[in-house]
């Protein structure tokens, strides 16, 4: 039950990070006009509409997973339809240009984005700690692979 008293969930979406070695890479990206819709928000768009965004919308977030970790995240604002001329209507997940980075967390290969169970989301990291210099990603890769971080 959500806050509101209705029945709608929440639910997270994750994503690789394409082409991005950290989150320094996804933040500088979305300072580009090309990464933002019309209003100016940073957006993700993508072929597939999410089947759950009502509770996508209830207070997810997109976790960003980079070289097989997840490092970060953004919430989730709304979800627009975007029209790129070709006559296929595209889902644009419009972010929160804030990015909170989360504890690493291995995370596999896939494609697209799946859904994340609250509880299976990584936790956020404590404040002061989200400027810190990152660890290289294979010694976090180790660390998170025996639960060190």
């Amino acid at each position: 039950m959500s806050k509101s008293g209705d029945s709608v969930g929440k639910v997270h979406l994750i994503k690789l990070c394409v082409g991005a070695e950290a989150v320094e890479d996804l933040t500088d990206w979305q300072k580009n006009p090309r990464a933002k819709g019309p209003d100016g928000l940073p957006r993700h768009v993508t072929r597939m509409w999410p089947k759950r965004a009502e509770e996508v919308l209830n207070g997810g977030s997109l976790y960003w997973v980079f070289k097989g970790l997840v490092l970060c995240r953004q919430r989730v604002i709304r979800l627009d339809e975007v029209d790129r001329g070709d006559g296929i209507l595209r889902c644009g997940i419009v972010l929160d240009p804030e990015v909170t980075r989360v504890a690493s967390t291995p995370k596999r290969p896939f494609q697209g984005w799946r859904y994340l169970a609250p509880e299976d989301a990584p936790r956020d990291l404590p404040k002061g700690r989200e400027s810190e210099e990152a660890l290289p990603p294979s010694l976090q890769s180790a660390l998170a692979e025996i639960g060190v971080l």
